[in-house]
């Protein structure tokens, strides 16, 4: 897995670290039971403080998507990921590059359109 960070973005880099580790999951890239970098080993190679990695992976812990062992580092949990099939993961796909094209020609904002999708989701 390509770790990649704008610290010059709006999002908090703890919260970049945890999207792309959903997105991975999603995407297939990473499955159950796969190990992550150590913390230190990521933050080093990040430029980044160790506690923000660390704080990502509490984050994907406190989620269920990472278990984090003593002596074996962050792992993927068994539940996590591996809940859609390539077919139905490829139906989301496509129905969110719809839903990108409608954002961006209505002209919201990516933060409006993920709040929209968040609402849309709760319900």
């Amino acid at each position: 897995m390509l770790w990649r960070i704008d610290p010059a973005g709006d999002e908090p880099l703890y919260a970049q670290l945890v999207a792309q580790v959903r997105l991975a999951l999603a995407h297939g890239e990473l499955s159950p039971g796969e190990r992550l970098p150590a913390a230190r080993e990521l933050a080093t190679s990040l430029e980044l403080n160790m506690h923000t990695v660390l704080r990502a992976y509490q984050t994907l812990r406190d989620e269920g998507v990472l278990e984090l062992r003593r002596g074996r580092g962050a792992v993927v949990a068994a539940s996590a990921g591996g809940d859609l099939a390539a077919a139905e993961r490829a139906a989301v796909e496509q129905a969110v590059a719809g839903l990108v094209v409608a954002a961006r020609a209505a002209r919201l904002s990516t933060e409006t359109t993920t709040t929209l999708v968040k609402e849309a989701m709760s319900r």
